[in-house]
């Protein structure tokens, strides 16, 4: 072989590297996925993976509406289905996110394989390499990851204790406009925020719809835990007041079960032609007999009874783990969150969460670090806490050993930096950023 073609075979990892597209440059593994392998070991009281507390979910309800779909409608479920989705499922669909105030058609439901394939599949529809993604900082890790792989920017707008800031979003879409730079959606968590725990409210979700507005900008509402509040339900969702300018994102991997995979976007009307067409294109169809399923279980089961006890169950753990932290780190600061699964801690400012990991899983307590939820690498000082699968008693033992291992880590940068003993930090840097200069 020439050593020209030598040097375009690849590399001694695989000869296949210079065969790649660009974009394949941007799928790498996340922080969250290295630590499932050892987060796994049942040694580990892993906070770290934002995995449902299925055991919660009677297996009969499941195992009946099972045997009923084989029973009554088995060849059909065993199908290939419609690009679109199960009719009656749509239908049903409707109902779940009426509980969030939304009035809808089951014409602008696309069902999908998990609300994360409706992510990639609107990112495939709206990216170009160089576009702009605006996301709250902290965002979703694995947002993140799809939109890297796709070639945009990531723009983290601010937030504080109410959701992201809407002063910010306007200094940030007045700036990246002056660069010339092309801002495609605007992708938001509002309901109890993965990873921050935080609801955006009521009157920043209108304003913010308003700047999208003024600014051309498309919102993509990713709402997989907005009906797992504790106390009081979350503000409507944003796709209640704005239909033509908002795709929303549910799953039921949260409210039933993630190993069904069933998600769905609702759409604009144009924008759901497309939606149906790139879900053909990537799966034909969605699975016929995982939908099939979950429409017989909405159609015979307590299903909202069954919210209520997914919501005590993680209402418990929540305040094992806001009461753990009281007790043993209450030196630090964290959010408070009324739903969902995550709390997001902030740390000294000498400690760095990612470096400070290996430690953690040495004394055999995993979380996930701040710096997995943005694409700058800021986040060295936060961590994201999840309650959602360990019972109260392993989050306690959990942060008792988190506790452990962050005085040690201080005590050792105390020995040889002299950096000064455990502080709290300012409620302004809770997020992981300087406050934004909207003037």
């Amino acid at each position: 072989m020439t050593e020209q073609g030598s040097s375009q075979a690849g590399n001694n990892l695989d000869p296949w590297y210079h065969h790649y597209a660009d974009r394949a440059a941007g799928l790498r593994a996340s922080e969250v996925r290295a630590l499932f392998a050892v987060a796994s070991r049942p040694e580990v009281v892993s906070l770290a993976g934002g995995m449902p507390y299925v055991a919660a979910l009677p297996q009969n309800l499941v195992i009946d509406a099972m045997e009923r779909v084989m029973r009554e409608r088995g060849a059909a479920a065993l199908q290939y289905g419609s690009g679109q989705g199960i009719p009656l499922l749509r239908e049903q669909i409707l109902d779940v996110m009426a509980l969030e105030g939304i009035r809808a058609n089951a014409d602008d439901v696309v069902v999908t394989t998990g609300s994360q394939h409706a992510l990639e599949l609107v990112s495939k529809l709206f990216l170009d390499p160089g576009d702009v993604v605006l996301s709250e900082g902290p965002s979703y890790v694995t947002a993140l990851v799809i939109f890297k792989s796709y070639q945009a920017e990531v723009e983290h707008v601010p937030m504080d204790e109410n959701g992201l800031i809407p002063e910010a979003l306007r200094e940030h879409i007045a700036r990246l406009k002056s660069a010339g730079k092309r801002i495609k959606f605007l992708y938001t968590i509002p309901s109890f925020h993965n990873p921050a725990g935080v609801t955006l409210s009521w009157e920043r979700r209108l304003e913010v719809l308003e700047i999208a507005r003024q600014n051309d900008i498309l919102v993509l509402e990713d709402n997989p835990y907005g009906l797992l509040y504790f106390d009081r339900p979350a503000p409507d969702a944003m796709r209640s007041v704005e239909e033509d300018g908002v795709v929303y994102l549910g799953t039921f991997s949260k409210t039933l079960a993630p190993g069904f995979r069933v998600g769905w976007a609702l759409a604009p009307h144009a924008i759901r032609e497309k939606l149906v067409l790139a879900n053909e294109a990537a799966v034909l169809s969605p699975s016929s007999f995982t939908q099939s399923v979950i429409s017989e279980y909405l159609s015979t089961a307590d299903w909202k009874g069954q919210i209520n006890t997914f919501r005590d169950v993680y209402r418990e753990r929540k305040n094992a783990l806001v009461g753990a932290l009281e007790e043993y780190l209450p030196e630090l600061t964290w959010t408070n969150p009324n739903g969902g699964f995550y709390v997001w801690v902030t740390l000294p400012d000498e400690l760095d969460s990612k470096a400070m990991l290996p430690r953690a899983v040495t004394e055999l307590v995993a979380y996930t670090p701040g710096t997995a939820f943005f694409a700058n690498g800021d986040g060295r000082r936060n961590m994201r806490l999840s309650f959602c699968y360990p019972t109260p008693d392993q989050i306690r033992l959990g942060v008792r050993r988190l506790a452990t291992v962050i005085r040690d880590e201080l005590d050792l940068l105390d020995t040889f930096a002299g950096t000064g003993s455990l502080h709290a930090p300012s409620a302004d840097s809770r997020f992981g950023s300087p406050p934004p200069d909207a003037s």
